[in-house]
């Protein structure tokens, strides 16, 4: 998770955003999305993207299911609470960088899905790359997560959001086992170093949350951002025009294939090396990736973001996304964007799976926070 509950747009945020008056809401605990005072310094496009991000909030239903223990407000209170807050940088995969690119679908994937990704036009994609965490500060050599997040701007107003990461599961089968996870090593105020004996028990009562941190440990450093694997971890469905529908998870597997660093390169290339590498390889060639679906047999589970697929699925290529051009710098159009995973096109959907529903208000909260701080990514 990097950026339902109760609406919380308070009668100061409706005034605010000039949206007709709610009646009045329970402020939930812990609540500081973002104060209406601080609207008013925002830029335009800001303010918009604010917008959105309270609307969508607004809209969401009263606690249920995902949220029925822990809200998404202290779900992000508790992000910083535990790996520190960086005023203007995403919760999680704080460290990135913008590029852009264009992806064509191909005649397999117009055959599971009547979703116009897979028309075979060139569909125009914003991509974000990053290193796992809140740290902005984290280093690009170290046996850790790599994310790449996009955005297809489809027809008529559509639009996809991704969020895949370079591991085929996730670190928690649910909101509240993230959560759990999250308390059980936040820092404790006087040794400023987690209780080792809460982080034991929530372990034994939670193995399944060390699986993804083995399999990090078990994989070498990445040569690149291009050379790496990238998973949705979650469950979706494909429909057809037919109505047939098709289930699976995707992985965005590179042409060139996996290329990975010795611990010597590794230390060699030091710890911010990612960013220079891949406008290095954008330059040179085109960096491209398979859009890849490992279609479900009857029996697997979609719903848990820590269960893989079964080795040997069969695996249907939906298309091939191509990277073009990659930001100079620190800026650029995947700066303000939250990479909703809940945002699919009509001839896509997802499992029910907590840790993807779970995920809109959190990254609509996170995006409020950064952009009255000021977003950035270097």
């Amino acid at each position: 998770m990097t950026e339902m509950t109760s609406p919380l747009v308070l009668k100061s945020w409706s005034e605010a955003l000039r949206q007709p008056e709610m009646p009045p809401q329970p402020k939930p605990t812990g609540w500081r999305v973002v104060h209406a005072r601080h609207f008013g310094s925002l830029k335009p496009m800001h303010r918009s993207a604010v917008r959105l991000a309270m609307l969508a909030l607004a809209g969401l239903a009263a606690p249920t299911g995902a949220w029925a223990q822990v809200g998404p407000v202290e779900m992000v209170d508790q992000f910083e609470a535990t790996s520190g807050k960086f005023a203007g940088y995403r919760r999680s995969g704080a460290k990135g960088i913008c590029a852009e690119g264009t992806f064509v679908g191909s005649e397999s994937g117009r055959s599971l899905s009547l979703a116009s990704a897979f028309s075979g036009n060139p569909v125009p994609a914003i991509v974000r790359f990053s290193v796992g965490g809140a740290n902005p500060g984290a280093p690009d050599n170290a046996r850790s997560q790599r994310n790449l997040a996009m955005q297809f701007d489809l027809p008529d107003g559509e639009v996809w959001h991704f969020g895949n990461i370079s591991a085929p599961i996730f670190g928690a089968a649910s909101p509240e086992q993230l959560f759990g996870r999250l308390q059980s090593l936040q820092p404790d105020p006087t040794t400023k170093a987690p209780d080792p004996a809460k982080v034991k028990a929530f372990l034994d009562a939670n193995p399944e949350v060390l699986l993804q941190g083995r399999y990090f440990a078990s994989q070498p450093v990445p040569a690149s951002f291009a050379t790496v694997n990238y998973w949705g971890v979650h469950g979706f469905g494909f429909t057809n025009t037919r109505g047939e529908k098709t289930w699976g998870k995707w992985v965005f597997e590179p042409v060139g294939g996996t290329q990975s660093l010795s611990d010597e390169e590794a230390k060699a290339k030091g710890p911010n090396f990612l960013f220079n590498d891949l406008r290095e390889r954008v330059r040179s060639g085109p960096v491209s990736f398979l859009f890849n679906l490992e279609v479900a047999e009857p029996g697997d589970q979609l719903d848990r973001a820590t269960v893989p697929l079964p080795a040997g699925r069969r695996k249907v290529t939906l298309g091939v996304l191509t990277i073009n051009a990659v930001a100079p710098d620190g800026g650029g159009s995947c700066l303000n964007i939250n990479f909703d995973p809940n945002r699919m096109p009509k001839g896509v959907e997802g499992a029910a799976d907590p840790t993807l529903t779970g995920r809109t208000a959190p990254y609509a909260i996170s995006l409020a926070r950064r952009l009255v701080e000021g977003p950035k990514q270097q």
